[in-house]
């Protein structure tokens, strides 16, 4: 009895291990990922003249919340917030719009030069987005279009990443669906509005949230567009402080404005997390 159930349990064990091991390795791997916020938060909550003599501290130093206070009394910063939330707002309703009604036409119209457009669609995720700076520069600039709402906003709506997202996913649903839809009477564009669409929330949902995280951090193509601090967005203003002395010597400050910028992020995260998973697992091929 005791040579029968060895082998199992020392099976067992190896499986006990192993899970412990990968649980260790993604502790760590969590640990060095958070470490640099809760710092940020701790320096955020700290007085500023402290932290002239010691920023290295995980804990705040004379805790104070009047670094949050100056965010928004001080500067630009809420209008930089504006300007991000307007911005990232209409980019991402824009690409999941435009990215749900050509992903739809890939996968399911049948038109002429249809084999060309795939690869044409591919090719534009192989296009580095600095590459194209100088274009898309001159192109603005020639309209007078440089520090609108509208030169921050559109470089970004033509995604090739969410028609490729969306193509996949209306590729896997069954065709059955859509006859199913013709029988009863809908139209084609009825069929895609309130069949095919509604199906699709969950790639929808994670191309949205990735969409308004990419959105939302970008930061070379505004530091190129807006020259004026009043369309700065969150992150060229943030960085334009850094470059100031009065406001480098007040750190505190500095990541207060940081962690309020970060929130957004962290709320949205927050409320989408199960979709986003859903989404991605359906994106790999999941279940």
């Amino acid at each position: 009895m005791t040579t029968a159930t060895a082998p199992a349990y020392d099976g067992m064990s190896r499986q006990r291990i192993r899970q412990l091991l990968i649980a260790g390795l993604i502790g760590v791997v969590a640990v060095l990922w958070i470490t640099p916020m809760v710092w940020m938060v701790s320096l955020s909550l700290s007085d500023n003249e402290a932290l002239q003599t010691n920023t290295t501290s995980l804990v705040p130093i004379n805790p104070t919340l009047s670094n949050f206070g100056d965010v928004f009394s001080l500067g630009l910063t809420p209008r930089w917030l504006i300007n991000s939330v307007i911005v990232t707002l209409v980019t991402t309703i824009a690409t999941l719009v435009l990215s749900a009604m050509a992903g739809y036409a890939i996968a399911r119209l049948d038109f002429r030069g249809k084999r060309f457009v795939i690869p044409f669609v591919l090719a534009g995720l192989m296009v580095p987005k600095e590459a194209m700076f100088i274009p898309q520069f001159l192109m603005f600039a020639e309209v007078g279009a440089h520090n609108t709402y509208s030169a921050l906003a559109l470089p970004r709506i033509a995604a090739p990443l969410g028609v490729f997202i969306m193509m996949q996913f209306f590729q896997a649903i069954p065709r059955e669906v859509e006859e199913a839809a013709s029988i009863d009477g809908a139209s084609r564009w009825q069929t895609f509005t309130r069949v095919l669409l509604p199906m699709s929330v969950p790639a929808l949902t994670a191309l949205g949230i990735f969409t308004f995280v990419l959105t939302w951090n970008d930061y070379l193509w505004p530091l190129v567009s807006a020259t004026q601090p009043e369309m700065f967005t969150i992150t060229t203003g943030l960085a334009s402080l850094q470059g100031n002395f009065a406001q480098a010597t007040a750190l505190g400050s500095l990541m207060a404005r940081g962690v309020v910028a970060a929130i957004p992020l962290l709320v949205l995260f927050v409320i989408f997390q199960k979709r986003l998973i859903r989404g991605i697992a359906l994106g790999s091929g999941g279940k």
